[in-house]
């Protein structure tokens, strides 16, 4: 059984564990950034499907990414109008971001604050950390603590006891890529982004 406290949990991300957690999308498999490299073997995942960085506030995000003066208000725009929630945006990446996170091209990466409250408390204390689905990659993302136990039986989950298991809406997160100019959704996922005018240079 690898299901822990709350505490036991931000103690092992810290140490460079892999844990699972619940999202407002889908669980999390999640490593501090610098080993993110244990994400990819651990779910069989070809290099060139980069993570994502999740944190608890978007404020904790902005030192991993890189931009104008402009890119940044219309970045703060979009994230003070969908986070916390399940839009994942990738935007130029900074020298703080480790190359592991995205080791094919490590100029980008894609950013999120998720809406549940259990994710948040444990980022707000481990940092920012490299996340993705709690899954084999390129099967169906699992759901249930008990799941992830079973495929993931080196993974430190969180005990039951320690919150209400509620699903996540079972959806992943929306991905949209800054180009320069504008947005371009790569996938389409639990929120409907609004590409209007004010979100262009």
């Amino acid at each position: 059984m690898t299901q822990v406290s709350l505490k036991d949990l931000i103690v092992g991300a810290r140490a460079g564990l892999l844990v699972s957690f619940p999202t407002d999308t889908v669980p999390a498999l999640a490593a501090i950034p610098e080993k993110a490299a244990l994400i990819f073997a651990a779910k069989q995942r070809s290099q060139d499907k980069p993570l994502i960085l999740m944190a608890a506030s978007a404020e904790d995000l902005w030192l991993y990414v890189k931009g104008s003066e402009n890119e940044y208000k219309i970045w703060q725009e979009v994230a003070n109008k969908y986070w916390p929630g399940g839009l994942t945006l990738v935007l130029p990446a900074s020298q703080h971001l480790p190359k592991v996170m995205n080791p094919i091209d490590p100029t980008t990466i894609g950013i999120r604050v998720p809406n549940s409250a259990i994710a948040r408390t444990i980022l707000a204390q481990t940092g920012p950390l490299a996340t993705t689905s709690a899954n084999f990659s390129g099967q169906p993302a699992l759901q249930k603590i008990a799941e992830i136990e079973v495929q993931f039986p080196q993974v430190l989950t969180l005990a039951t006891t320690e919150y209400q298991e509620e699903p996540g809406m079972g959806i992943p997160s929306t991905v949209a890529k800054w180009t320069g100019i504008n947005w371009q959704i790569l996938r389409q996922g639990a929120i409907k982004l609004d590409i209007s005018s004010d979100n262009q240079i």
